[in-house]
């Protein structure tokens, strides 16, 4: 059940005549009150023929007329207006249940308090089977106006509780948090141009999809309006930035004059502020000890950034820092998917898209994000978008393979801490996001089958298997893709890992319980990390030992240059 309240109005007598009017499409079908704040005496012109609308108007509008008359300085925003809706799946409801919700609505707003017989007057009319329109003047019978400071919030949570009662569809409870749901007149107006979308989605789309092409919010403005959004900064004296806000082309009013909304009108998180404070990054600290034998892409450097989101978001003993560093890396992890989306090659694109879209609910909370704990993240999405070149399948595949499992865990972060909207937005990606793995992964699968091990070596390999995770062996030999992952543990081995450690290793950073193909899973990462040489850990310890100073008794430290380690034969294998 959904009850939306609308911005205060004046005209008492207009609403009525909406409401017991044949509606826009003669959808109005014999409107009537159900129930109103005292049934004695009140005109009801769906009910008496006698009565009218206007008759009907004065007697909610006295109280008001009152308070202008004694102080003078007239109520000019005294209308409010709440529809309550039940969902096209529940049940008919009757009058007088709809009467007893609509009394539920009025205490939980403020309007009629319970026990308060100088409340506000109110009438709950009925011209649907589904729904009802509560219409409330805001001036009590002894000329105060009413508490209706955070009405939404104390409404919705009793749409919550009256969906118990009666046995209705359960929704999920809200937390100030979410966007701005669409007007009737802003889907009218967007049915009428023949848009897709109303001008407040199609903006909000518009400026997530910017977000990873700018390092502050000059570039962003600069960027929205190169794309072609109308933009309107405001700012101060000295030229600071103080707030922005954007058009869509063609959205004009009756006088022609384009329309704008402010950037925290159309999401919560896209105000100035919170822009500013997710786009100001700092650069990544380099450390001596990560280098490789050859450079990464961007794209395995973003698959890398999300080890520290993995880690963030599956640490029980809080070590890796609070819930305002995991809500931002969730935040950030939105980023890296709209810029992946924007990257991917075409037959990706449209689901990848869809992705970045409903994860966007996900991406805010009501803990607030510490930003700059996720720039790892973050600037690996900007580097995603400034690459002129493309991934190669693997690399795209590790990617979203990391990336599905950051959903998951985003997912279950959410559920922990209650956040179900958060938890749902992130399911729902999660769908598109599996899609588009199993699409980039498919062709990866198809090279590394052709070149599988002989059936020597995938019988040793598979000893590695089980010692290994013996607990996932089963499921993983009986994967469809088992030839794959021989293939890809056979080309680390070549390269100096040792086959069962990286296994270990990889169902640690990616638990195997809930994959639906463990295989696939460990191919995705294991290919990310195994393709470089194993480092000598001598060498390490030699070239750390340079980059921090000097040996004990003041002696430099010599570079000392990495060496492979040459792994040991198999039966009947060659050397490599």
């Amino acid at each position: 059940m959904i009850a939306a309240i609308k911005p205060a109005g004046s005209n008492t007598r207009g609403l009525l005549a909406y409401l017991y009017g044949p509606g826009r499409q003669d959808e109005h079908l014999d409107p009537h009150v159900v129930a109103g704040f005292a049934m004695l005496g009140m005109p009801d012109p769906g009910r008496d023929e006698s009565a009218t609308l206007t008759e009907l108007a004065r007697y909610l509008d006295e109280p008001v007329r009152l308070r202008n008359s004694e102080f003078g300085q007239p109520v000019s925003d005294h209308v409010w207006h709440c529809p309550v809706r039940a969902a096209p799946e529940d049940r008919y409801l009757s009058d007088a249940e709809w009467g007893e919700i609509a009394q539920r609505v009025v205490e939980a707003a403020g309007i009629a308090p319970p026990g308060d017989d100088l409340a506000c007057r109110w009438i709950a009319v009925r011209h649907a089977d589904d729904h009802i329109h509560i219409l409330a003047t805001t001036v009590r019978e002894d000329g105060r106006r009413p508490k209706l400071h955070n009405s939404g919030m104390r409404v919705g949570d009793e749409c919550r509780e009256i969906e118990k009662h009666y046995g209705l569809r359960q929704l999920k409870k809200g937390d100030s948090t979410g966007g701005r749901r669409p007007t009737q007149p802003e889907m009218h107006k967007a049915e009428r141009l023949g848009w897709e979308q109303t001008s407040q989605q199609w903006l909000e789309d518009r400026v997530r999809a910017a977000i990873p092409h700018a390092a502050d919010v000059e570039e962003l403005l600069a960027y929205l309006e190169a794309d072609g959004v109308a933009v309107k900064p405001r700012r101060g004296p000295s030229g600071d930035l103080l707030g922005y806000a954007v058009g869509r082309p063609g959205d004009v009013n009756k006088k022609g004059e384009q329309i704008f909304k402010a950037g925290g009108k159309i999401a919560p998180d896209l105000s100035l502020p919170k822009l500013r404070a997710r786009l100001e990054t700092s650069t990544p600290e380099e450390y001596p000890t990560a280098r490789r034998t050859r450079p990464a892409t961007p794209w395995q450097t973003a698959t890398e950034a999300l080890d520290g989101l993995h880690a963030q978001l599956t640490d029980p003993t809080g070590a890796e820092g609070g819930d305002d560093r995991a809500q931002a890396h969730i935040a950030a992890l939105g980023e890296l998917i709209e810029a992946v989306a924007q990257q991917a090659p075409a037959n990706l694109r449209a689901e990848l898209g869809a992705a970045a879209k409903t994860f966007a609910r996900a991406q805010r909370s009501q803990i607030r994000a510490e930003d700059r704990a996720a720039d790892s993240v973050r600037i690996a999405a900007r580097d995603i978008i400034d690459t002129a070149t493309g991934p190669d399948g693997s690399a795209l595949a590790a990617l979203l393979a990391a990336i599905v499992w950051s959903a998951i865990l985003s997912k279950r972060w959410h559920e922990a801490k209650q956040h179900a909207h958060q938890a749902d937005a992130a399911r729902q990606a999660l769908h598109h996001l599996q899609i588009a793995t199993d699409q980039a992964m498919n062709p990866v699968l198809v090279e590394l089958e052709h070149r599988q091990p002989k059936e020597q070596a995938r019988l040793a390999l598979a000893s590695d298997v089980r010692a290994a995770v013996p607990d996932h062996a089963a499921r993983i030999l009986a994967d469809p893709s088992w030839p794959a992952l021989a293939a890809v543990l056979a080309d680390a081995e070549a390269h100096g890992h040792q086959p069962a450690q990286l296994l270990k290793d990889a169902a640690i950073q990616r638990e195997l319980n809930t994959a639906r193909q463990p295989a696939r899973v460990l191919i995705a990462r294991m290919q990310h990390a195994g393709r470089n040489p194993v480092p000598n850990r001598r060498a390490e310890a030699a070239r750390r030992r340079t980059t921090t100073g000097t040996f004990p008794g003041g002696a430099t430290a010599p570079a000392v240059q990495p060496t492979v380690s040459s792994p040991t034969p198999r039966p009947n294998q060659p050397l490599r």
